[in-house]
């Protein structure tokens, strides 16, 4: 250990008063820099990475729960051929959903108590593995109170002693014998997902599309360390709830397209009655047929009035939105979005559009709510409605409770552990280098000052304490995020909702990817990101999602010769037949990476009667030389500086500059 042979500074002395109301002997200093140094060659705990969930609530869940195979991979590790095959799967299944797989085993077991024994001893061998990597005090921590000091004794003895054989297994007897067998193998099961998974990273887009985006964030709630890096889809909702209109639309346009409105009016209490009244009253002639829902996989469950009503809705609400957008981008032509005025550029007696300099015919010219004198002013009764939307969105308490969340795990990147995580992209110039990007009505910032004065706009939206026209300008910046050119989160040259509802004309339909899209590849390029965001180290990397891999085209989630990891493959439903897989997860462990790639989750129901798992092939993406332990992590310096500090308070202890004092009782 290196010796504090300094004087303490001035600056030192404040803070090193302030530790010794923790500890406040030598004895108490020493002992946690003993804790320290011995937490320090530990091995590094597991992190899980997810990108692009949207709303895939069953599929999320059974990934949490299986930690991307972990857990499958511990049950193999320890039992091997000790037990059978389909012996290993049922007790996969039971550690990942226990009170369901319970109720199953009981009705066809014949020998109950005997199975108690068994699967309770085999669930302990796995909690001990899982668990072998961290602190007793840690481990402790993560214990349900009520088994706490069962399940510490029966971690911390081996049976292989002899003479603690007859104690473990009166400990199991007394468990089943009370009638606790259920709830302490619940309790067990969640002690092993708690510690399979260390750290898990969100790349972003919990909403849209999927029906379950608030049983996803209900879950975080109480999930026990988690980050996100905010996606498109999230900062959409952010700036619903914040009460920016044109998001509003967005959202309920996007829940409209894909028939998804659970999210919405069971999760949030959106009240969409008035938007269904006025569509029935201003569409109740048009069939709508651009606007006719997506339905996945042939779901045949939605009759063809409701399908209808749907469409009109969709209908309306998108007319309104580009109505809203068009005077959002002309109340900021810093963003040089008025191409995005569409609703100007149509000639409404011919039925046509023209877009730079060429004519197209639009699919339909129904358009009654508009003034072709004045075609982006809402109607009277457009207004009416928006004014009850709006209100609906910023009074959901529940919607509120989660963008809360989002606000207090997320940010728009992060660095963990040499890797560099955001959900997008980085905005480059064509020659690579940082593009400079306008914020604030002015000024310019670029790579990581850019994504860190974009994260505080977005905070400021929700802060009450911000100036009136510095919340307005963040309020109406989450339209330039989810659509601008230059947003990290869109990076594209626009966004064609208008033209692929209107337009046959593939080419209209094109959105050309920012040169980050078009760079990523190259490992100049991601190391020159890299360096400008100050990620150190030989193995550091980009983590992102955002562009679903289609790997059904033979195109390769690994990049830039290992630097640049994509792991959007597909979560939704929705991109299944194009990317040919149903999403991608990264496991980081002590001992490398592995990237799982996914196929379709078929339901919660199977996976716990069947049996069946996500069935995932999982790629070594780069092994270490040797196992990486918490020394090797950013939570590893943390620890050496406080190492550091307590080294400082011992030696102003030894020397009399600080005195001990005896603690408190």
């Amino acid at each position: 250990m290196k010796k504090v042979k300094t004087q303490p500074t001035d600056d030192d002395m404040r803070y090193l008063r302030l530790l010794s109301h923790t500890f406040p002997t030598i004895a108490e200093a020493s002992t946690e820099i003993i804790n320290l140094q011995a937490i320090l060659n530990l091995p590094k705990g597991t992190e899980h990475f997810l990108a692009d969930i949207h709303g895939e609530f069953e599929a999320f869940q059974h990934i949490l729960k299986n930690a991307s195979g972990n857990i499958k991979r511990k049950v193999n590790d320890i039992f091997g051929n000790q037990i059978r095959e389909s012996e290993k799967k049922e007790l996969c299944t039971l550690i990942y959903y226990p009170r369901q797989k319970l109720e199953l085993v009981k009705e066809k077991e014949e020998d109950i108590n005997d199975w108690y024994h068994i699967t309770i001893h085999h669930l302990v061998k796995v909690c001990r593995e899982v668990s072998s990597k961290y602190t007793r005090s840690k481990v402790r921590k993560n214990l349900p109170a009520e088994f706490s000091y069962i399940i510490q004794e029966l971690l911390h003895e081996r049976t292989e002693d002899v003479d603690k054989t007859a104690y473990i297994s009166a400990i199991i007897d007394t468990i089943i014998s009370t009638g606790s067998a259920d709830d302490f193998i619940v309790a067990l099961s969640n002690v092993i997902h708690r510690l399979a998974i260390d750290q898990l990273h969100i790349l972003g887009d919990i909403y849209d599309r999927g029906p379950g985006a608030h049983l996803i964030l209900d879950t975080m709630e109480t999930y026990h360390n988690w980050d996100i890096q905010w996606g498109n889809h999230d900062i959409l909702w952010m700036g619903a709830c914040a009460g920016n209109e044109a998001c509003i639309c967005n959202v309920i346009r996007l829940s409209l397209r894909y028939a998804n409105l659970v999210t919405l009016e069971e999760g949030y209490g959106i009240n969409l009655v008035p938007l269904a009244t006025f569509a029935l009253d201003t569409y109740g002639n048009d069939p709508c047929e651009e606007f006719l829902p997506r339905l996945l996989n042939g779901d045949d469950s939605m009759d063809e009035k409701t399908r209808l009503l749907t469409a009109r809705m969709h209908k309306a609400i998108s007319i309104i939105q580009f109505k809203l957008e068009a005077q959002m981008a002309a109340q900021h032509p810093e963003w040089h979005m008025d191409d995005r005025a569409v609703l100007s550029f149509v000639d409404y007696e011919k039925g046509t559009i023209t877009l730079n300099g060429q004519e197209y015919t639009l699919t339909s010219n129904s358009f009654p709510t508009i003034d072709p004198t004045s075609p982006n002013e809402l109607t009277l009764e457009e207004r009416a409605l928006m004014d009850r939307l709006h209100h609906s969105f910023v009074v959901s308490e529940k919607l509120d409770r989660h963008i809360q969340l989002l606000l207090s795990h997320g940010c728009m990147y992060a660095v963990f552990n040499n890797n560099l995580l955001f959900h997008a992209s980085i905005p480059l110039n064509e020659d690579g280098s940082l593009k400079e990007v306008e914020l604030y009505g002015g000024r310019l910032f670029k790579g990581m000052e850019l994504m860190h004065n974009i994260g505080m706009i977005i905070r400021s939206a929700f802060q009450n304490d911000t100036d009136e026209a510095e919340r307005k300008y963040s309020i109406d910046y989450f339209l330039y995020l989810w659509c601008g050119k230059d947003s990290p989160l869109f990076d594209k040259s626009k966004m064609a909702t208008f033209e692929r509802y209107f337009l046959k004309e593939k080419e209209t339909h094109k959105e050309e990817k920012g040169y980050y899209f078009k760079l990523r590849d190259n490992a100049q390029i991601c190391d020159r990101i890299m360096d400008a965001f100050g990620v150190e180290g030989p193995n550091r990397h980009i983590i992102n999602g955002h562009v679903p891999v289609h790997v059904k085209t033979g195109e390769n989630p690994i990049k830039a010769e290992g630097k640049l990891m994509v792991i959007d493959g597909g979560f939704s439903e929705a991109y299944h037949k194009e990317t040919g897989i149903a999403g991608y997860t990264l496991v980081y462990h002590s001992r490398g990476f592995q990237l799982v790639q996914h196929e379709p989750f078929t339901s919660t129901r199977d996976a716990i009667q069947r049996g069946t798992d996500i069935l995932g092939t999982t790629q070594i993406v780069e092994m270490s030389s040797h196992r990486m332990r918490v020394s090797d992590t950013n939570k590893g310096e943390e620890i050496r500086q406080q190492i550091c500090d307590l080294e400082k308070l011992l030696y102003s202890y030894r020397h009399g500059i600080i005195k001990e004092r005896e603690r408190k009782r």
